[in-house]
């Protein structure tokens, strides 16, 4: 039955969009996969997509999958670079992994416009500015 099914809660493991400067003094977006736990995380499988509407028009953009054998405990990991053209969508990130045998999954999902100037602050774990998920 449904009422016996458990879904494991995913705890210490998030996203952040980050900004860097570049050789031509410009912002470059990236967007990393931030484990906090104290142990691995292993095949870990993160598919983006973005998708929304401008002007009336619907838009979406191509899903990517990225897959990570194994993130390390306390670390960090860039998934993809990410085009400021695209803030203005929903930007969703679907996040699978295990830990021994046990599979996890969260989807995170950065609304439109989120990913702005008014909620950049200063990651820790990346040492950069950017947006971290909550």
């Amino acid at each position: 039955m449904k009422k016996d099914i458990q879904i494991p809660v995913v705890e210490n493991v998030t996203l952040a969009v980050a900004r860097e400067l570049n050789l031509l003094n410009q912002f470059e977006w990236k967007v990393y996969l931030i484990n906090n736990n104290s142990f691995a995380i292993e095949n870990t499988l993160v598919a983006s997509k973005g998708y929304g509407e401008k002007d009336g028009e619907t838009q979406r953009t191509s899903t990517l999958r990225h897959f990570l054998a194994t993130v390390p405990a306390n670390t960090t990991i860039v998934i993809e670079p990410i085009d400021p053209t695209v803030f203005h969508l929903n930007n969703e990130y679907w996040v699978s992994y295990y830990i021994g045998t046990q599979i996890y999954d969260k989807k995170f999902v950065y609304v439109p416009d989120t990913i702005c100037e008014a909620n950049v602050t200063f990651i820790n774990e990346l040492q950069l500015e950017g947006v971290l998920h909550s």
